[in-house]
């Protein structure tokens, strides 16, 4: 990395949380946003192991000033799946008192999944604006595969948490999920994104780790229908 905007993708189960065998299996990713002049930097989704993204980041001289959620589920916030309880923002909390950065129809599901308090969480629009440093992250709200799903959009990278992948897109038969409102999402809510813009997943779903959006457009399936009925026969 170099010049001013620091941005790290880090893999659950290869950079961090090495011996946690979830994290291997989800493969999930974790990103860091910051600002190398102010030293300030802010987690994405940082699930498994927050200890161990926090150090992470002062070995590279920065601080952690807050996180971001893209959405409730434990492979990206914590919270109890099965018999197992996945480390998350509240453990995140215990070592770093930072704000956490949640779309507002979101926040009620975090907290429940969670059991985080209101207090913890900052509730965001879409569009809303969050400087790290001198460093601006917009906020998009983009329902389908849960309620208050954002996406974060910063210095020509578009952090999409599930709501889209290099293949494919979040589940919409889950808990919260709306196919319609997904549809929306991809055609829409979306669609002003610059194709220049560099796509950054969630999950570890593709043979590379990113694309820029211009080239997912063209291949991923499920921005191929052109009417919601079509849409919604192949993928609700």
């Amino acid at each position: 990395m170099s010049g001013r905007v620091y941005f790290r993708q880090l893999l659950g189960g290869r950079d961090f949380a090495l011996d946690d065998p979830m994290a291997r299996q989800m493969v999930n990713f974790v990103y860091v946003v910051g600002d190398r002049e102010t030293g300030e930097a802010v987690l994405v989704d940082p699930a498994y192991r927050p200890g161990e993204l926090v150090e992470l980041v002062h070995a590279d001289g920065l601080r952690v000033v807050g996180a971001f959620a893209t959405h409730y589920h434990f492979d990206h916030v914590g919270g109890r799946f099965m018999d197992r309880e996945i480390e998350g923002l509240r453990e995140l909390l215990e070592v770093v008192d930072v704000p956490v950065h949640v779309q507002r129809e979101e926040a009620p599901w975090i907290q429940r999944s969670i059991e985080i308090g209101a207090d913890a969480l900052v509730e965001h629009d879409s569009g809303d604006v969050v400087r790290v440093g001198e460093l601006d992250i917009t906020l998009l709200h983009t329902p389908g595969h849960t309620p208050g799903s954002q996406c974060l959009l910063v210095e020509g990278r578009l952090i999409s948490g599930d709501t889209l992948f290099l293949e494919g897109c979040g589940r919409t038969d889950l808990p919260g999920s709306d196919p319609a409102e997904m549809y929306r999402t991809l055609t829409q809510r979306l669609s002003a994104v610059s194709s220049d813009t560099v796509l950054y997943p969630g999950h570890d779903y593709a043979s590379e780790p990113s694309a820029a959006l211009s080239e997912v457009r063209a291949t991923n399936c499920v921005l191929t229908p052109r009417t919601s009925d079509e849409w919604l026969a192949k993928f609700s």
